[in-house]
């Protein structure tokens, strides 16, 4: 098919201020695919970039997580060819690479951690950067045991912020891994979530909270992942996880001093999905290098998780389907309802 020679995109134009430009079609570079796009998904991660206060990031492309159809195939690429449905995560707002970023008619993506999408253009787009992020966090970072070598017996873990988007995934595939699977939400998702797999919900603004976390897991909690990651939520894992210690994986930094003054026995670190490329990148005014262990763990992931969608044993979390309106002028509303913290239990999914 002939391709045009620009497409509209979602640009951050300013501090808190992301508009509809035509720019030129992204370049296809090596070991890349360029994808027409279906339908993409919002992070929080979008919003919270388009307002950081640096004029740096003004012109960058924005958005991570996309579905579509390969329309061309860079060099080096063999496991797409062009008519594939493909879907997952591109790291958007990437100063390094302005062209990177999923909220446009065309995308640029990495293809060794894309996804062959197994599920409709919405469900895929909502695959990821949660994907991704789970498997980083409860697998890579925590060491649980993959769903494909579960634990013989149910150990307790506790994913804090169930009804996030990443929560939602993780719950299940620490269910697929054998775990007994504790979650923290607000009362109106308790039932949604035990549907996924989990355990025991509590609400996480219950002054027993902490109380109820260590009853269900026996007092053995020796292990907690914090999809919120701000000081209150990883002060209640902290105070649940057994006296003896433990690990705690967070999304974003926590200071190790806030931890510690709770249980000085826990290990407390953070991961950040984007690593999985194993190029470097900007973001945030902050030079992060390539990892090729992320980068190895992602594939491998990959076609785990892939498999288990393809089979129906995980399901994607709920979407909400062009709220405010479709294509990119429904993203730009899609990115205030999130902004506005007006998203819970679901992700928002808008077709391009």
């Amino acid at each position: 098919m002939a391709l045009p020679q620009t497409a509209r995109a979602v640009v951050k134009q300013d501090t808190g201020v992301a508009v509809i430009d035509e720019v030129p079609l992204p370049k296809l570079r090596d070991g890349h695919v360029l994808v027409k796009t279906k339908a993409v998904a919002i992070n929080p991660t979008d919003w919270k970039y388009i307002d950081t206060d640096d004029s740096k990031t003004n012109g960058v492309r924005t958005g991570c997580d996309y579905s579509g159809e390969v329309v061309a195939v860079g060099a080096g690429v063999t496991n797409f060819k062009v008519g594939d449905r493909i879907a997952g995560f591109v790291p958007g707002a990437n100063i390094l690479e302005k062209e990177d970023g999923a909220f446009g008619e065309y995308v640029i993506a990495q293809a060794d951690v894309q996804f062959h999408n197994p599920l409709s253009d919405e469900e895929g787009a909502s695959l990821g950067v949660s994907i991704f992020t789970v498997g980083q966090g409860l697998f890579q970072n925590l060491g649980l045991q993959l769903p494909s070598d579960p634990v013989a017996t149910p150990e307790p873990i506790l994913i804090y912020g169930g009804s996030t988007a990443s929560g939602l995934l993780g719950i299940q595939f620490a269910k697929l891994a054998g775990y007994k699977v504790i979650t923290t939400s607000s009362p109106h998702n308790f039932d949604y979530l035990k549907s996924l797999g989990a355990d025991a919900v509590f609400d996480y603004k219950s002054p027993t909270v902490v109380d109820d976390i260590i009853a269900a897991a026996g007092g053995e909690l020796t292990h907690a992942w914090d999809c919120i990651s701000l000081e209150p939520s990883a002060k209640i894992c902290a105070a649940a996880i057994s006296d003896k210690g433990g690990k705690l994986g967070l999304l974003l930094p926590v200071d190790p001093d806030v931890i510690n003054r709770i249980n000085p026995k826990i290990e407390s670190s953070s991961t950040l999905a984007y690593s999985i490329t194993g190029q470097p990148l900007n973001r945030y005014g902050k030079e992060f290098p390539g990892s090729q262990e992320d980068n190895e763990f992602a594939k491998e992931w990959r076609d785990l998780s892939e498999q288990l969608f393809r089979e129906g044993k995980a399901k994607p979390a709920k979407i909400d389907v062009n709220r405010g309106g479709s294509g990119l002028e429904g993203v730009l509303v899609g990115l205030n309802e999130l902004r506005n913290d007006k998203v819970s239990g679901a992700k928002l999914i808008y077709t391009i």
